[in-house]
């Protein structure tokens, strides 16, 4: 049975919303203010009213994308799942400490470490019951395996946050640049959404590589030549040839895809492997966007991590000239996907479907998530 709060008009929901993104740097908790009688018309965002970011130690990012390199025994993985949720409830512990009323509910995404839509199939590392049993808080947790059950990809899963941020009024592209790369499309008719490829996930591994960093920062060593020639062997990945709905991850476009072509990038200056791999990111965007056929829309945001890489976005208004490439301000830097997955909780509280089956794939509109409650000690 589905977990309901009463709704009644003009009682406000505060709610938490905990995302960890596919560059697997850290958490992000925000808590978000939400109007649930709002829904249907669209609107149900009221206010942001906290965030807090916890980085991953060093230790535990590697134990992570060790899992989305399949590279982990089922013993660590198990082991790993536990450390995660010890690690998310301590982050929204410390963020609900800086509030000053209680929240109504949590939604917990936890870490994606292996996705496979073709097989049904998607795994995020998160404990609920920690997260529960620390908070004193109803949790609301994996939405995505019933977008899955019912045939769909699980992903994306913010075309309609997107819609509740942005409204309908004018149409507009939504890019986020984490480690995978996904748009969001509104042309004033139809929605729109898919994951594009890698975002900054190939800049992140060669940075390991040849920086041994774990990024780039601001993009300081794309500063070479481009080398077309390798940009257009990586379009080649059946993953681009690929019809929509389509989504993928860090266990796709990660190590093992880029290891296959390390040797020809290890043949260049350092500065022509970063900016080849900056430009391949804007390509394989352009790439995406014009094998839709998209022409209506001319704003597109941007936000997640490359926004703050110079390379990659020179590259992306160079490839796709046609549209006004804005940073999306209109929420602080690193909230933006976690108020979205505070949305899609409070969403399935208030009876309300969260995916968008034109989207995902999925046979029909589902209240999204699975619910954990408070027990008494």
């Amino acid at each position: 049975m589905n977990f309901r709060l009463p709704i009644t008009p003009g009682n406000l929901w505060r709610v938490v919303g905990v995302m960890s993104g596919t560059s697997a740097d850290g958490v992000d908790a925000v808590c978000i203010e939400v109007d649930p009688t709002l829904y249907n018309s669209g609107q149900p965002f009221r206010a942001l009213l906290g965030h807090h970011h916890a980085a991953y130690p060093a230790a535990l990012r590697s134990n992570i994308l060790l899992a989305t390199e399949d590279a982990l025994k089922v013993s660590e993985l198990t082991r790993l799942q536990r450390v995660l949720g010890d690690f998310h409830a301590t982050c929204v512990q410390t963020l609900l400490q800086q509030q000053t009323q209680p929240v109504h509910l949590i939604s917990l995404h936890g870490q994606t470490v292996q996705h496979h839509p073709q097989h049904g199939a998607s795994l995020q590392l998160a404990d609920p019951y920690v997260m529960t049993k620390v908070t004193g808080v109803p949790v609301v947790w994996d939405l995505r395996r019933v977008d899955l059950a019912y045939g769909g990809q699980g992903a994306p899963l913010v075309p309609k946050t997107e819609q509740w941020l942005r409204g309908t009024e004018t149409s507009w592209v939504a890019l986020n640049l984490g480690g995978i790369a996904n748009v969001t499309v509104w042309d004033q008719k139809h929605l729109r959404a898919w994951d594009t490829g890698p975002g900054m996930s190939l800049l992140d591994i060669a940075a390991t590589w040849w920086l041994e960093a774990a990024y780039d920062v601001e993009g300081a060593h794309a500063t070479g030549r481009v080398h077309d020639e390798w940009i257009h062997e990586g379009l080649r990945d059946p993953y681009f040839g690929r019809s929509l709905p389509k989504s993928t991850g860090r266990e796709y476009f990660g190590r093992t895809w880029l290891e296959a072509r390390r040797a020809t990038l290890e043949s260049w200056p350092l500065a022509d492997r970063f900016a080849t791999l900056a430009a391949f990111t804007a390509e394989s965007i352009a790439h995406e966007w014009r094998r839709e056929g998209i022409s209506n829309v001319v704003e597109g945001w941007i936000s997640g991590g490359g926004r703050a890489h110079p390379r990659v976005i020179q590259e992306l208004k160079r490839v796709l000239p046609e549209l006004h490439w804005h940073p999306d301000d209109g929420l602080p830097t690193g909230t933006r996907e976690a108020v979205s997955w505070a949305l899609l909780g409070a969403a399935s509280a208030a009876g309300q479907t969260g995916n968008h089956p034109e989207v995902t794939g999925a046979s029909q509109s589902l209240i999204l998530g699975s619910w954990t409650f408070p027990q008494g000690d």
